[in-house]
């Protein structure tokens, strides 16, 4: 299923002390997180963002620490998916851990500057701007299926159940 939004755009290792703020680290529940994300590099992002945007980012995305408070606080605030260059091994398994896809494609990256409109397939790994087609790195088959079950603990939890 193909859907349009808008590219909140950012440079090479954004740490999660820029993506959730060590202070914020005693607040747990999603909905508390949510203003404070990305507040370490881009203020504005919590009036700008939308339900179905994505970030797009350079080398190293969530380098630092392991919270899992960090891609916890992007999924909260409707992010749907984000491209990098590449990310930081903790920071992508934590990512695909709570539901929220992650994507390799740096020729994306190259592409697309920060507000333009984009146009993406979340289970083809495929994103369109203009007329130019990128196709990002595609997911082992595992993976596919616990962001279909929304993350690791609700695949665990129906495997179980069968």
């Amino acid at each position: 299923m193909t859907q349009t939004a808008t590219v909140h755009r950012y440079g090479n290792d954004i740490n999660t002390d820029l993506i959730l703020p060590g202070q914020y680290l005693n607040l747990y529940k999603p909905e508390d997180l949510k203003p404070h994300c990305l507040e370490g590099i881009d203020p504005d992002f919590k009036t700008r963002v939308k339900v179905g945007d994505i970030i797009v980012a350079g080398k190293n995305f969530g380098t630092g620490s392991s919270r899992e408070h960090a891609p916890i606080a992007i999924k909260a605030s409707g992010i749907a998916c984000i491209v990098a260059t590449s990310f930081a091994r903790i920071f992508y398994r934590n990512a695909i851990n709570i539901g929220l896809p992650v994507f390799e494609c740096p020729e994306l990256v190259d592409y697309v500057k920060m507000g333009d409109n984009i146009t993406y397939d979340i289970s083809k790994s495929v994103f369109i701007k203009d007329t130019q087609c990128f196709q990002a790195r595609p997911f082992p088959s595992i993976i596919h299926e616990i962001l279909k079950a929304g993350g690791l603990v609700p695949y665990i939890s129906q495997r179980s159940i069968q």
